[in-house]
């Protein structure tokens, strides 16, 4: 059984994350349609039988874009979205730093949210509670491995703590990331260990 995480394509800089619906740009939905191509080449390396992704639109457009190719069709949903930042989200860096000053993913307690939005400890608690509830209906055979997940940066650094049994807080360093790079999680002796990390070689054909 394999869990591939993927973090979306490139979207614009200059604007908060989080909830942001902002799209990609040009070269983010390049990067997607290549990963799509790369995962059609190799059907033996990946099998992907089960497509679930963030229904913010950055992920929903690099997974339409692999949909096509694949020809599988993705379910979309909130659990896999970023940490909910509330009012800041899409908003322009300029104009968060002038209204809400030192407000950022890393300054805020563990239990204090975002203005509108989600603490650090409920966005850790919602993608580990989404991660074990997509392990439990993998092994009950509810849904089809092998499984790719199309979400975000932060999701991803989460779930590398928390395969590694590490403690996560927000001020925790992050994992290499990068756009459209695929991340493999394996069950190995009855544990799910990650086994491959931000691979992107599909970028470079």
């Amino acid at each position: 059984m394999k869990i591939l995480l993927v973090r979306h394509g490139m979207d614009e800089d200059g604007f908060r994350g989080g909830w942001s619906n902002r799209g990609l740009i040009d070269q983010g939905v390049l990067q997607s349609r290549k990963l799509g191509e790369d995962l059609y080449r190799h059907p033996g390396k990946y099998g992907i039988n089960t497509i679930l992704s963030s229904d913010l639109t950055r992920a929903v457009e690099t997974t339409r874009e692999i949909e096509q190719i694949l020809k599988i069709e993705a379910i979309y949903s909130e659990e896999w979205r970023e940490m909910n930042n509330g009012v800041l989200a899409g908003m322009p860096n300029k104009e968060a730093e002038e209204k809400y000053p030192g407000i950022y993913f890393n300054t805020l307690q563990m239990d204090t949210p975002f203005p509108g939005g989600e603490t650090p400890l409920h966005f850790y608690n919602r993608i580990r509670n989404s991660f074990d509830n997509l392990c439990m209906k993998l092994e009950n055979q509810e849904i089809q491995s092998n499984v790719l997940i199309v979400t975000h940066g932060g999701v991803i650094n989460v779930l590398y703590y928390l395969l590694n049994g590490q403690e996560w807080t927000n001020q925790c360093s992050f994992f290499p990331i990068d756009n459209t790079s695929v991340h493999t999680v394996e069950k190995i002796c009855n544990k799910w260990k990650i086994t491959e990390k931000n691979i992107t070689k599909h970028l470079y054909f």
